[in-house]
This record gives structure tokens, sequence and C-alpha cells, in this order.
């Protein structure tokens, strides 16, 4: 980031330095920057890049709670299996004791 806030300041490009560090910045997130660069709407390119993302973790959030359902739904019926067995283990002893 440091070298893009040097590259803006000297009037350069934002997508230029950013090219150089392709770990920390998507291919697809540069191409747009400078595609919004060249055409001045580079606002437009920027919300366009932030629909996808916020559309990115929408799909995450709803796989990971769909397969945290499942889990949930058994971990309540352990709980409430344990709950019947510890109350109804004691009255067949009971029962047991009075044969």
């Amino acid at each position: 980031m440091q070298q893009v806030l040097e590259s803006v300041k000297r009037g350069g490009s934002i997508s230029a330095p950013m090219r150089e560090a392709p770990e920390a910045f998507p291919t697809m997130v540069v191409q747009m920057i400078a595609v919004g660069e060249e055409t001045g709407a580079l606002d437009t390119m920027f919300s366009k890049i932030a629909d996808f993302y916020d559309d990115e973790v929408a799909a995450s959030l709803k796989a990971l709670t769909s397969i945290l359902e499942p889990l949930m739904i058994i971990g309540v019926g352990a709980i409430v299996g344990f709950i019947v067995i510890s109350m109804y283990l004691p009255l067949f002893s009971v029962y047991d004791e009075i044969k």
C-alpha cells in the first residue's frame, strides 16, 4: 500500500504498483482499477469490486450456515437424548428393585 500511496502522490496510477504485488491484490481487482483509471470511472469500478466481494462473502456465509445447521440439530438431539436417559434410568432401577 505504501508503494500505491507514493505512486499516487507522484501523479502516477493506482494499478501499476498494485500489479507488482500480486500476493496482496487479486488480478481481477487490479485489472478493473486499471480500466477505471483509463475510462475515468474509477468510482464505478470500486463499486463493482465491492459488490462482487459482498456477493462472495454472502455465498460463503450461506455455505457455512448450511453446514452448521445439521451439526446444531445433532447437538440438540444429543442433549435431549441425554436428558431423557438421565430421567428414565433411575425409574428403571427403581422398577428392578420392586421386583
